[in-house]
């Protein structure tokens, strides 16, 4: 399964990307938007997003992209490791 995180803190990178691989996920993080962000997203099988960490011009990104190609988001305020670990815990089989 692939995840897409989007928002949290530049310092929790390595810390997402572990706990991803920890439920059999591969990962991509962005917590600032990159040049060419439309493209760089890819079609994961889900995107996770943290709205209290990330740009509203990040966000419609995100959802242009999930309805073009009907990818699951999910929205989370909080940056926390529990919480990604809760999101994972449902969508991922570990």
């Amino acid at each position: 399964m692939s995840v897409v995180v989007i928002g949290g803190n530049d310092r929790m990178v390595t810390r997402y990307k572990e706990i991803c691989r920890s439920y059999s996920c591969k990962a991509k993080v962005f917590t600032q938007m990159p040049a060419d962000f439309d493209n760089k997203l890819g079609s994961p099988d889900l995107m996770v997003v943290f709205t209290n960490t990330c740009s509203h011009k990040m966000v419609n990104s995100v959802n242009r992209r999930s309805e073009k190609l009907d990818i699951p988001v999910v929205r989370i305020h909080n940056a926390s490791v529990n919480a990604l670990k809760a999101v994972l815990s449902e969508y991922a089989v570990k």
